[in-house]
């Protein structure tokens, strides 16, 4: 860290300071009388404000000031260092200050800038990493024993591109501005790569209360601010242009008290108050630039070994979604998922082809990239697209992404959306626990933010059929065959994922944890190296003794398919159905649809058949039926499950649990027959 370079900094600090000690002067008043909703928390935020001020070429400065009350021992613990997490090659950052108020009395000054006494180390190292490897950095300092009762003021200062998730406070134009008058003139890198935009998504949410929270930006107004605030109200305030050309926008929320989140709700983004803000005129405009970006770079040329690779894995190709299909998934499982940085553009440029084909490895982009590069050489069409896996993107045009994946133009001018991150050994091209979410494609016309659609639940089928025998000892022999695709193929073949000589046992556990005293006869199953040319398929060969309870006059029991093999492909049985009500919207892994039939053969031919009562549902949302029939000495059991979609909204939650605890019912319920 350069003396000069911290010393021009921390000028524009005092400058944006002398306005915000108006707000920590009012929160310390506030402090002395807090209302009782703020005493179970570890941690309170007296005042977060951040202040942003954006230069014409998009690069952006942003000073924070916080202060924070230590609440109990836990909040204290978690705070005796202050980190600050930044990529060297897009941003600068500067811890400046430190303040620690002791409820003891006096004041412990940690001033962090070189020159001046009780000076400490600013510690600034590699950020601990794991899979990616990019060369983020953090910033520390030790702000050493905290006590119930101190508060932590914190003061710092970032320049660059890299998200800002912070809060501001306020400041006039005219001081900003004289403020950010003489910049260095090394921060070319730091200008964002979209030149001349700025965009920022600020969560005015917190998993501990904030008694104050502001965010000020102030931006030339030839640039055309466009923002919204979602799922809450934000007090907003715009100062008109001043003699610069220059608008100060303030957004101020108070009283930010945590959410309590249900079970399996979606993203805090997705329910909590947030402000998107983007000078980027439309979606169009942002696909135009990360097209633009990338071929510029050069990131999808093929190399004549790629070539060479392309046209020996395209022989056997029939069709042209064969040779899709061949390639996608030729990516999906010779790639190795392990992101290591190329340098200056990391993290939004596609690593080259050339780099990807020899090195196999990379992250999502680098994955997609080599998808395209070879879809390319094999005459397609195809272009890099990005997504938000777990997260809504809305429709203010900020960077609402974390996952790049292809897509490819089909003959008919329909586009084709292809993931190899997310389906190694699964048999779809695009995985559909990524319906219902946002995606934007790169092209050179630019494209219009697009949604995937739901996928049917009969594409995700989880099929369960046993034929079994009951003996008059109640000893259950037969087989159950499990069958699955799509989504639920995925998962139940997850059960190969450990090494081969482990997977007898894993298949012996799915049986034994239903049924424990199973002697297991003999298991069979499709070969999980060649998944693409059949759905996954197991069978079981069994001996169950004392299954069934068995008398002179009945038989009690519970059919061995209901009751949950391979819970792991069923997520909707892992919910908490309890609660009668949800308030928040919930994620499911994926559509599905369980269909489970048991033929069993009695000891005896009974008259009479007791069994759980389960109503019919029939509704857009989820549904079920079942069915039972006595012809004889057999016993025919059958039960189906429909989950329509993956994202649910609140309201969908009396259906859907409604489903799943009648599959639960009747796994749990045995039957009783009697004579």
């Amino acid at each position: 860290m350069q003396p000069e370079t911290v010393y021009i900094n921390m000028k524009k600090v005092i400058v944006i300071l002398s306005f915000l000690a108006a707000i920590g002067t009012a929160a310390q008043a506030q402090e002395k009388a807090l209302p009782s909703k703020y005493t179970g928390s570890n941690t309170i935020t007296l005042f977060d404000s951040t202040g942003v001020y954006v230069e014409e070429t998009g690069l952006s400065h942003i000073v924070n000031h916080r202060r924070t009350l230590m609440n109990t021992h836990s909040g204290c613990a978690k705070n005796s260092t202050v980190k600050i997490d930044y990529d060297p090659l897009s941003a600068h950052c500067d811890i400046e200050r430190v303040l620690v108020h002791r409820v003891s009395g006096g004041n412990t000054d940690t001033l962090v800038w070189p020159g001046r006494d009780g000076n400490r180390q600013v510690y600034d190292y590699i950020a601990p990493a794991r899979m990616i490897y990019w060369g983020a950095s953090q910033k520390m300092v030790e702000v050493g024993h905290l006590n119930p009762g101190d508060e932590l003021e914190v003061w710092t200062y970032k320049k660059g591109y890299t998200y800002a998730l912070l809060a501001d406070g306020g400041q006039s134009t005219a001081g900003l501005n004289a403020a950010f008058a003489a910049l260095p003139q090394d921060d070319a890198r730091y200008v964002p790569p979209m030149r001349g935009h700025y965009y920022d998504i600020v969560p005015f949410w917190s998993t501990e209360p904030v008694m104050t929270k502001v965010y000020q930006l102030n931006i030339q107004d030839a640039k055309n601010v466009r923002y919204q605030v979602y799922n809450g109200k934000v007090d907003v305030r715009r100062e008109a242009a001043d003699e610069d050309g220059r608008s100060l926008y303030t957004f101020t929320k108070a009283n930010i008290m945590p959410l309590k989140r249900e079970p399996r709700a979606v993203a805090n983004n997705d329910i909590e108050c947030k402000l998107l803000l983007s000078t980027s005129p439309d979606w169009q405009a942002k696909s135009r630039w990360f097209f633009g970006v990338n071929e510029a770079y050069g990131s999808f040329q093929p190399t004549p070994d790629l070539k060479r690779k392309v046209d020996e894995l395209l022989r056997a190709a029939t069709t042209e979604l064969d040779s899709i299909s061949i390639l996608t998934h030729w990516v999906a499982d010779n790639m190795r998922y392990a992101g290591i940085s190329m340098g200056e553009g990391e993290g939004f440029t596609l690593h080259s082809a050339a780099m990807n084909f020899t090195d196999r490895c990379g992250v999502c982009k680098d994955k997609a990239s080599l998808l395209i590069a070879m879809l390319r050489a094999a005459g397609f069409k195809a272009y890099a697209a990005m997504t938000m896996a777990g997260e809504r993107i809305d429709r203010i045009p900020a960077d609402q992404f974390n996952h790049s994946v292809c897509a490819v133009q089909r003959r008919n001018g329909t586009f084709q959306l292809l993931d190899p991150t997310w389906v190694p050994n699964v048999r779809e091209l695009w995985s559909s626990a990524e319906q219902q979410q946002g995606y934007l494609i790169g092209t050179a016309e630019g494209c219009d933010l697009m949604e995937t659609p739901l996928s049917p639940a009969e594409n995700h089928y989880l099929r369960i059929v046993g034929e079994t025998t009951l003996d008059k000892e109640g000893t259950l022999i037969g087989t159950l065959t499990v069958t699955a695709e799509g989504q639920s193929d995925a998962s139940v073949r997850s059960v190969f994922s450990a090494r081969q000589s482990e997977w007898r046992a894993n298949l012996e556990l799915e049986l034994l944890r239903i049924a424990p005293d199973a002697e297991i006869l003999d298991i069979q199953h499709t070969d999980p190296d060649r998944y693409l040319e059949q759905p996954v398929s197991i069978t079981y060969r069994f001996r169950i003794p004392r299954y069934a309870v068995v008398t002179k006059d009945a038989v009690i029991f519970t059919p061995l398919s209901a009751r949950g093999i391979f819970s792991r492909a069923m997520g909707h049985m892992a919910f908490d159905l309890r609660p009668e009500e949800r308030t928040q919207p919930f994620a499911d892994r994926c559509s599905r649809l369980v269909d489970i039939r048991e033929t069993v053969t009695l000891p005896f031919e009974p008259k009479q058949l007791h069994y759980p009562m389960v109503d019919g549902i029939a509704d857009p949302v989820a549904s079920f039926g079942c069915g039972i029939q006595l012809d004889g000495r057999t016993l025919s059991f059958g039960e189906q499950a429909v989950f329509s979609k993956r994202l649910y909204e609140a309201a969908d939650w009396s259906t859907f649990r409604a489903v799943a605890l009648n599959q639960k019912q009747l796994s749990e319920t045995p039957l009783v027959l009697t004579k």
